[in-house]
């Protein structure tokens, strides 16, 4: 456990089942987690499903902003242990395909992690705009640690149309 709380974010996303059914359960588990205290929850964000194989369904994102004690990898297996509770199985899945839950700890505090399983800040955090999108909702002035900027500005970055 870490000694001080710090804040972490957590993006939630399915798109196989009862999708939002899904997500509020993923939120209950770490609502219940010790060391865990949810300080905010976006908004649901249907997107479409990004890389991948074609002709699967669209998906919820969210974002949640917790408080928590654990240190980075406690809090990780955290997050696969409720992803395994509510029915996913990583062994033999198909990269960016169809799943019921996926969990990624996305920030956690000001740390840096580099491990074999653990990349803190998220690698593709800065690129994913639905993952943005959500995290704007209830961090919209937290700065992104690579490029620096707001996730307001890196959103609006994003989605502004390309230049002809």
């Amino acid at each position: 456990m870490s000694a001080a709380p710090e804040r972490a974010f957590v993006a939630l996303g399915s798109n196989l089942g009862d999708r939002s059914a899904h997500l509020e359960a993923a939120l209950r588990e770490l609502a219940r987690t010790a060391g865990v205290r949810v300080v905010a929850a976006s908004d649901w964000v249907e997107t479409e499903p990004v890389g991948g194989p074609a002709g699967q369904g669209r998906y919820l994102n969210g974002v949640v902003e917790l408080e928590t004690t654990l240190a980075p990898r406690a809090l990780l297996e955290r997050l696969l242990a409720i992803e395994r509770a509510l029915g996913r199985e990583r062994r033999g899945e198909v990269r960016n395909g169809p799943r019921t839950l996926d969990l990624d700890l996305l920030l956690h505090g000001e740390r840096r992690v580099e491990e074999r399983d653990l990349f803190v800040p998220h690698p593709r955090l800065e690129e994913r705009v639905f993952v943005l999108l959500p995290l704007a909702q209830i961090a919209p002035e937290r700065r992104l640690p690579g490029c620096r900027l707001t996730v307001r500005e890196r959103l609006a970055q994003l989605l502004a149309p390309a230049c002809t």
